[in-house]
């Protein structure tokens, strides 16, 4: 067994895993950790694969990868790295360079000085794009609210194998890594690292993404939309009563018919309310449907 695993979710990243492995193995040499890599292709249309390919051919001994059928997302791909881990502790890092390798010597030094399950590297200012500091900032103001913590985290973590192990008893088709590793620790600790400029490509994180992700995060990992149609519903009868005292003192003292403009208000918006109210709990409908089938978080199509 290795002290360390570095696993490495890859989607279109051709022109940057030989230097992020290099810098990796670098970092471990230096310090004198046993370690392997394990590359997860996460459905790439470009080179990564045949790059990844002659990786493993040259450092047969330290590598592991595997190529998904499709693109299943990059906790998807987190969670089937973690399977194939068999050491003390996993580090996660992204393909794109964004985060240094050399950084990860300081999450080793903070892991090993200190007892806590994981670890996150947090920013000290990011580099991404705007779009995506705003999704970002979208899904830890959620996290914050909803845990009532800190909503700091990053893909940049090292963390122990037995808490890892307890990440395998989730097979449903959508996993968020952070939010099960909350379920099962609050022995969580925080350090700082860089985080630089992208070198190359564009981030696989479009608006259309990150809405789509934070939209299941919330149904699968929270009740955020079923209370809102609680507290919706309980504050628009109380609208509607006192819209409707308003008309009846009017009729009753002033002697004004209330017409027909009332009466559609009140029909279009508590019916509007009903239709969205049902959309949600349709929605909660569709992810159980989905999760009884038991469908598999991801398909392996080829692995080394």
């Amino acid at each position: 067994m290795t002290d360390y695993s570095v696993i490495v979710p890859v989607y279109n990243s051709d022109s940057t895993l030989k230097e992020l492995f290099v810098r990796i193995k670098n970092v471990f040499d230096n310090n004198k950790k046993t370690f392997n890599v394990i590359f997860i292709d996460d459905g790439s249309i470009d080179n990564s694969w045949e790059i990844i390919k002659n990786i493993k051919h040259e450092n047969a001994n330290i590598v592991n990868a595997a190529k998904f059928a499709k693109n299943y997302g990059q906790h998807n791909a987190l969670l089937c790295g973690i399977s194939l881990s068999e050491s003390n502790a996993i580090i996660t890092i992204d393909d794109d360079l964004q985060i240094p390798p050399e950084e990860i010597k300081v999450l080793i030094d903070s892991f090993e000085k200190s007892n806590y399950d994981l670890i996150y590297g947090v920013y000290l200012k990011k580099q991404h794009s705007l779009w995506r500091n705003i999704g970002s900032k979208i899904i830890k103001s959620y996290s914050k609210l909803n845990r009532n913590e800190q909503g700091q985290g990053s893909s940049f973590k090292i963390f122990r194998s037995e808490l890892s192990k307890k990440l395998l008893n989730h097979s449903q088709e959508f996993v968020y890594i952070d939010e099960i590793f909350h379920w099962y620790t609050r022995n969580i600790g925080y350090v700082n690292v860089k985080h630089e400029k992208r070198k190359s490509k564009k981030s696989g994180y479009t608006p259309s993404k990150i809405f789509k992700l934070t939209f299941n995060l919330m149904i699968y990992y929270t009740a955020i939309p079923l209370k809102l149609m609680v507290y919706g519903g309980f504050i628009s009868s109380i609208v509607s009563f006192f819209i409707g005292l308003y008309y009846i003192i009017r009729k009753i003292y002033f002697h004004v018919p209330a017409g027909y403009t009332s009466l559609i208000v009140a029909i279009l918006f508590s019916t509007s309310l009903i239709i969205l109210s049902l959309g949600i709990i349709g929605e909660y409908i569709h992810r159980i449907y989905k999760m009884q089938n038991k469908k598999p978080s991801y398909s392996i199509m080829e692995k080394i």
